[in-house]
């Protein structure tokens, strides 16, 4: 017996088109703010383009509006194709989008005004936080309604990830950003000094472990062996990946806070278990890149599969990185250098990026009724030149901030500082310059990938929903 119904791909579509749109407005804004710190003539003394409120616009834009409408699109597709089901609640799907949208909207008219909650990555003010909520809670009630009304036993291994994804990004930013109002725009929050920090960093860290960490594992989980046409190279790795994360990841957060008001025994136990989650991560970077056993050669043919295993490549970098960096003695020397930032964007580039842009890529073409991208080629130059993009950027700020934290703590034989900060900021600018330089050419790649994509949706971007039949029990 066979029943036809068709799933809800408009609103993957929408999500879809938007991730490649926010990622071009949120690069265009991080290419902006890194040329402001070599040339910083270029806030042209306007206060709403000066870095302090251009940063984060571009860190909410990126994160929230390229990364999260990219996961809002992947996690409605591969629930549906994975449950061989509809999303739950067509309008509350809709909804998802449209709410997510205004958010993002009014991040990008608040935050120039100096609107700010002054909490990193929580910058937005109350109101804007009530629709998120609203947003996510909504999110929540599709993705898993979705997972009940499924027509088959099993839950794929990639819902796991997207469902706990969902779960903790909804806990963390309810208790992150509990607040008493005082005018539309003001507020006071209910935590207060090294508790306030503590709780922004539980929620800070655990935004990249659950948002752009778990979330993206999910797309890697569907992605990668549906485009390497290969099985999961070890399911039961997956199983201990996912529960080995989740357990950790929540206890890493202190690790921000090393050297600082916090107790000691709190920071030790942040770079403990930061230490421990190097297990589960490379556990599942390996299963990602394993999962090409017998099948590399299609790595020559394939650019959709090369920014999907490199990405791994990059995971897995970030993911030893990371717990280096949380070693007391190492982040003596890293804490408040641009050692950081590099870090931070071998991750966002090198992972996040890379990964929901080898995830649109493999399923536009579906989406828009096409066999294929438009052009291969343009998919293999955008490769190359982001590639070469994340590199010059990561590298540029790995040299920076290390020559940064020895200048700092350079001393003379009667104890006081060798090197003026302004100093150590002179011998930065060579590699502001090439920082800028690394954006623009992933942001030239983004550029290439809305022209291919234009490409493949125009002709077709009137078509109707294809029927798909999905089997039913008799």
């Amino acid at each position: 017996m066979q029943n036809v119904e068709t799933y809800n791909d408009r609103v993957v579509r929408q999500f879809t088109i938007a991730t490649i749109v926010w990622g071009i407005v949120g690069m265009a804004v991080g290419v902006l703010i890194a040329a402001q710190l070599a040339w910083p003539a270029l806030n042209f003394d306007i206060p709403w383009l000066t870095y302090s409120r251009l940063r984060p616009l571009h860190t909410n834009a990126v994160i929230f509006a390229f990364g999260g409408c990219g996961l809002f699109a992947t996690s409605y597709y591969v629930v549906q194709r994975t449950c061989q089901a509809r999303l739950f609640g067509d309008r509350l799907a809709a909804f998802t989008f449209w709410g997510w949208q205004a958010v993002i909207v009014l991040a990008a008219i608040t935050l120039p005004l100096g609107y700010t909650q002054s909490k990193e990555y929580a910058e937005l003010i109350w109101p804007i936080d009530v629709l998120i909520a609203a947003v996510w809670v909504v999110y929540a009630i599709v993705f898993f309604g979705t997972i009940v009304k499924r027509r088959v036993k099993h839950i794929y291994v990639a819902n796991w990830f997207f469902g706990a994804f969902i779960l903790a990004v909804a806990v963390l930013h309810i208790v992150n950003s509990l607040a008493i109002p005082v005018t539309l725009t003001d507020s006071y929050p209910i935590y207060s000094g090294a508790v306030d920090a503590m709780v922004q960093w539980w929620y800070g860290h655990n935004a990249v472990g659950f948002f752009l960490t778990a979330g993206f594992l999910g797309i890697m989980y569907y992605y990668i062996p549906k485009q390497a046409q290969r099985p999961i190279y070890s399911y039961r790795l997956s199983v201990v990946h996912f529960w080995a994360l989740i357990a950790v990841y929540m206890w890493a957060g202190p690790h921000h806070l090393h050297y600082t008001a916090l107790p000691d025994w709190a920071q030790s136990l942040g770079m403990v278990f930061s230490l421990i989650l190097l297990a589960p991560s490379w556990g599942g970077m390996i299963n990602g890149i394993m999962t090409l056993s017998g099948a590399w050669h299609k790595l020559r043919t394939d650019p959709i599969l090369k920014f999907l295993i490199v990405s791994l490549s990059f995971y897995g970098m970030s993911t030893f990185e990371g717990p280096m960096m949380s070693i007391k003695t190492v982040n003596s020397l890293s804490h408040y250098t641009d050692w950081t930032i590099g870090h931070v964007h071998a991750g966002a580039l090198g992972w996040v990026a890379f990964i929901t842009i080898g995830a649109v890529y493999s399923m536009l073409p579906k989406l828009f009724g096409a066999e294929r991208m438009h052009s291969t080629r343009a998919i293999d130059l955008h490769f190359w030149i982001a590639t070469i993009g994340v590199v010059l950027y990561i590298a540029a700020m790995w040299i920076a901030g290390v020559m940064q934290g020895l200048m700092w703590r350079a001393t003379n034989p009667d104890g006081t500082l060798t090197y003026t900060f302004i100093e150590s900021l002179r011998q930065t600018y060579p590699y502001y310059v090439t920082r800028a330089l690394g954006g623009l050419l992933f942001l030239a790649g983004m550029l290439v990938m809305a022209w291919n994509a234009w490409k493949t949706c125009l002709p077709r971007r009137t078509l109707p929903v294809v029927a798909v039949p999905l089997p039913v029990h008799a």
